[in-house]
């Protein structure tokens, strides 16, 4: 394959938005919007669904401050989806289609940012071009609050959901803690079968406000255990905060929640929620202790308002390291982050791993990092995620409220 490779691109995002998904967009739009090679950046309207459906939007056609908000905007600005492309092998109608589109704009880069099932999409589009000799690389853009990505030391996205579910935490602490008659607060964090989002209830501990039971799905959870554990806590301090995994099962693997296996996206997986209340019910029937159950919902991938900094900062360079490497040669591939220390402060670089080696996979918390009680995260944990909440990003506002940005959002012809 020649290095130099001159078409348009395709920028698309799926899966559930983030704080700084926007983030790695610009860094894909602004990179390409630079090069000479690339003729047009295109955004897809809701991921790979764009491209089907022929609606993508002509992103040089945007005001250049417009685009650069997208650092500070939340959520999926270009739309998501959650579609599940078939084996090519059986049914390659929807490849075909993505192929007409690309010829017909003379697409010959194709960025996909999202998490695992993304990764098997971008990894399916990736090798349908290569057997139809259609010169096209593909590169795919980690995103996920759940941290799950495999081949990754983290992904974009989870420091900002670390950092909100952390500062919730302590606030929750503060305001259990008011009055002389104390309660039990359960707070339910996402996260179906890894516990990164539930673990980083733990750096509130840093501020002295941190979450005294801690659950994940990486271990088997005893309801009989959890509430002995809550009540004694309670009896010996007054007061007992619990964090849980929406995804912590029992020992035979049925999740603790209440989800009805009907209820799943696009993917098949199941649509978790209603654990919080679950659990609070459980513990007040045992102990008479007042309870609540607190669902953070949607609110932990949304709050741009605390942002990480050095999250929105990797997300960017997820996005640009993305772009630099398709016109470098590269395809078939995914940007992945390692973990370095540079005079004792920590450093994240980039590198590329095959997109087969991550579709499809879970990373999930080392055991060594889970208490031996299964209730609570070590300290080695807390040392992993405190670098990924750090720094405040500059913020725009207007009237006091965040000023997002407003793209004209103009369909290519």
């Amino acid at each position: 394959m020649s290095t130099m490779l001159t078409g348009a691109c395709i920028i698309g995002q799926s899966g559930g938005p983030t704080a700084v998904i926007n983030a790695s967009a610009y860094g894909v739009i602004r990179t390409a919007l630079d090069l000479e090679c690339i003729t047009k950046v295109y955004g897809a309207a809701n991921g790979i669904k764009g491209v089907l459906d022929d609606k993508l939007y002509d992103m040089g056609l945007e005001d250049a401050e417009e685009l650069r908000l997208l650092m500070n905007t939340p959520s999926s600005e270009l739309g998501s989806c959650r579609y599940k492309m078939s084996d090519p092998e059986k049914d390659s109608t929807d490849y075909d289609r993505i192929l007409e589109i690309f010829k017909k704009y003379d697409v010959r880069y194709f960025f996909y940012n999202g998490g695992n099932d993304s990764m098997d999409t971008c990894d399916k589009i990736s090798r349908f071009m290569e057997k139809s000799g259609y010169e096209c690389r593909v590169i795919g853009v980690p995103k996920t609050i759940d941290n799950d990505l495999y081949g990754t030391d983290h992904c974009p996205g989870y420091g900002s959901a670390a950092k909100y579910i952390a500062t919730t935490c302590a606030e929750v602490y503060k305001d259990a803690h008011v009055y002389d008659v104390g309660m039990i607060a359960v707070i339910e964090i996402m996260g179906r079968h890894a516990g990164w989002l539930a673990g980083s209830s733990a750096l509130a501990s840093l501020c002295g406000c941190g979450p005294d039971l801690i659950y994940l799905p990486e271990t088997d959870f005893d309801m009989d255990r959890f509430i002995s554990a809550a009540e004694g806590i309670y009896r010996e301090r007054g007061n007992c905060i619990v964090a849980v995994s929406e995804g912590i099962h029992y020992a035979d693997g049925s999740f603790v929640s209440e989800a009805k296996t009907s209820a799943t996206d696009g993917f098949g997986h199941a649509q978790l929620g209603g654990l919080a209340a679950l659990l609070a019910a459980a513990v007040k029937e045992r102990t008479g202790a007042k309870v609540r159950g607190i669902e953070l919902s949607l609110l932990q991938r949304c709050a741009a308002h605390l942002a990480s900094k050095a999250d929105m900062d990797e997300a960017f360079l997820a996005g640009k390291t993305a772009v630099l490497s398709a016109v470098s040669g590269e395809t078939g591939k995914m940007v992945a982050f390692e973990r370095a220390y540079e005079q004792g402060r920590y450093a994240c670089l980039t590198k590329l791993i095959p997109l087969d080696s991550v579709a499809n996979l879970e990373k999930k918390i080392p055991a060594q990092w889970i208490t031996p009680d299964g209730a609570n995260v070590t300290q080695a944990f807390i040392d992993y995620a405190l670098p990924l909440i750090q720094g405040e990003p500059e913020r725009i506002t207007e009237n006091s409220l965040p000023r997002y940005a407003r793209l004209k959002k103009i369909l290519a012809k």
